[in-house]
C-alpha cells in the first residue's frame, strides 16, 4: 500500500490546530480512476453514505464513470435533489412525512427513487403518492446473502426479505398494481463480497473459509440475481439493476444483467480496505489529533481520538495510528473519548505538541466528526469541503 508524503501534508496543515481532517486531493483522484477502471465500462452510482460532503459528491460526479447517488436516507435524499437529478435511496423508510414532502413537490419525485422489499413499505409509499397527487418511483431490494442448508447457513447482511425470484416477480406485481405507484429498478448488494475482506489477519483457515464462500456466494448470485431480474422483467421494464460496492466491482460488472454499480468507500480508501488480496485502494482520508501528555517514556497520549467505526464491536473497528510510525493503540484502553494512550517504539519519540496522523475504519463515517475535510494538494490546502456535518445535517 502506498501512504501519502506525510512530510507535504504537514506542511500543508502546519497553521490548523488539531483535531482536523484531511483529504488528499491526489489519492481520491487516482482512487476514483481505479474505481472506474475497476467497473469494466459500468456506470458507478456514487453511496453518499460513504462520502458525506456534498463537495465532494459534486466533484466525483464531475469525473468520469460516475453518474447518480445512492443515497442511504430520505431526508438526505429531499436534501440532495435541491441540487442532483438522479438519486436512488438504498434502504427502505418509514418515514411517512418524509415520503408525503416526496410526493407533494414533482421535481424531488422526478428525481428520487424509493426502496421496498415488502408490501408494507408498499402501501407507505402508495398513500403518500395518493395524498400528494402524482406517482413516486420504486426500486426493489433483492437479498443477496448466501442461504444453504435449510436457511441454517446465512453468509451475508440481514437485509431483505426478498430472496427468491418468485419472491421478487411477486413484489413487482404488487407494485404495479397499487396507483401512484412505478417499479423503475432492483437493486442487490453483495455485502458478503463488497464488504470483508479475504486476507485479514488471523488464523488461515478463517480466512480460507471466507474466500471458499465468497466463491460459492459469487456464484449463486450470479444465477439467482439474472433469473430475478427476468422475472421481474415480466412484470415491468426497468430503467435499472444495481449492484455491487467498492469491494466486489470486478465481479460484479462483469455480469450482464447488472448495469450499474454502487460504491463510494474505496475513493476514500479507509483501513477495511487493507485486508483485500484484488486491489488496494490509497489512503486519502485522515485526522489529526494532538499529543498533550507523557506519562511515560514509553507511552504518548493524544487529545480525543475515539472515532471508532460502526459494527460489531471489536479492535479492527478502532482507527489506526499512521504517522509517525511505529505507533499503536493499547489493548486495555483503545481509542478514548477524551483521550487516547499510544505505545509502540515510536511512541517514545513523541513530545507534548506533536501530532499523530490517524486512518478510520470505514469511509464516510469519519465525516460525522468534522465540520469541514481540508482538501490537500501537493503541499497546500486548495479548499476546505463542508462536512453533512459542516451544513448542520445529522440524518442517521
Amino acid at each position: 500500500m502506498t501512504m501519502p508524503d506525510f512530510t507535504a501534508l504537514d506542511r500543508a496543515t502546519r497553521d490548523l490546530r488539531p483535531p482536523f481532517a484531511v483529504l488528499d486531493a491526489a489519492a481520491l483522484r487516482l482512487n476514483a480512476a481505479s474505481m472506474r477502471r475497476r467497473a469494466g465500462g459500468k456506470p458507478i452510482r456514487l453511496a453518499s453514505k460513504s462520502v458525506r460532503s456534498r463537495a465532494v459528491i459534486r466533484s466525483v460526479l464531475a469525473m468520469p464513470g460516475f453518474q447518480g447517488i445512492l443515497a442511504f436516507t430520505l431526508p438526505e435524499a429531499l436534501w440532495l435533489a435541491e441540487e442532483f437529478d438522479d438519486i436512488l435511496v438504498g434502504y427502505p423508510t418509514a418515514d411517512d412525512s418524509a415520503l408525503r414532502r416526496l410526493a407533494e413537490d414533482p421535481r424531488r419525485a422526478s428525481r428520487v427513487t424509493v426502496m421496498a422489499d415488502c408490501p408494507e413499505h408498499l402501501d407507505l409509499i402508495a398513500a403518500a403518492a395518493a395524498a400528494g397527487g402524482r406517482p413516486l418511483r420504486v426500486c426493489l431490494d433483492l437479498d443477496a446473502s448466501l442461504k444453504s442448508l435449510g436457511g441454517r447457513l446465512h453468509f451475508g447482511t440481514h437485509r431483505s426479505p426478498l430472496h427468491s425470484p418468485e419472491q421478487a416477480r411477486a413484489l413487482a406485481r404488487a407494485v404495479v398494481e397499487r396507483p401512484g405507484l412505478r417499479l423503475v429498478g432492483v437493486m442487490a448488494y453483495e455485502a458478503q463480497l463488497a464488504g470483508v475482506g479475504d486476507d485479514a489477519p488471523g488464523p488461515f483457515l478463517r480466512r480460507a473459509a471466507i474466500r471458499a464462500l465468497q466463491g460459492v456466494s459469487r456464484r449463486e448470485l450470479r444465477t439467482r440475481r439474472e433469473a430475478a431480474i427476468a422475472a421481474v422483467r415480466q412484470v415491468a421494464p426497468l430503467e435499472f439493476v444495481n449492484g455491487g460496492g467498492t469491494g466486489s466491482l470486478e465481479s460484479t460488472a462483469a455480469e450482464p444483467v447488472v448495469t450499474e454499480l454502487g460504491a463510494g468507500s474505496g475513493l476514500y480508501g479507509p483501513t477495511l480496505f487493507d485486508t483485500y488480496r484484488a486491489f488496494r485502494p490509497r489512503p486519502a482520508t485522515f485526522f489529526v489529533q494532538s499529543v498533550v501528555r507523557r506519562p511515560s517514556a514509553a507511552r504518548a497520549t493524544v487529545l480525543g481520538g475515539g472515532w471508532p467505526a460502526s459494527g460489531a464491536a471489536g479492535h479492527d473497528r478502532l482507527p489506526t495510528p499512521v504517522e509517525p510510525p511505529g505507533l499503536r493503540l493499547t489493548r486495555l484502553e483503545g481509542a478514548g473519548e477524551v483521550q487516547t494512550p499510544l505505545t509502540g517504539p515510536g511512541a517514545a519519540r513523541l513530545s507534548v505538541g506533536d501530532r499523530v496522523w490517524f486512518r478510520h475504519t470505514k469511509a464516510g463515517e469519519l465525516c460525522e466528526r468534522v465540520n469541514v475535510l481540508h482538501l490537500v494538494d501537493g503541499d497546500r490546502i486548495t479548499a476546505e469541503l463542508p462536512t453533512y456535518r459542516g451544513e448542520g445535517q445529522a440524518l442517521l
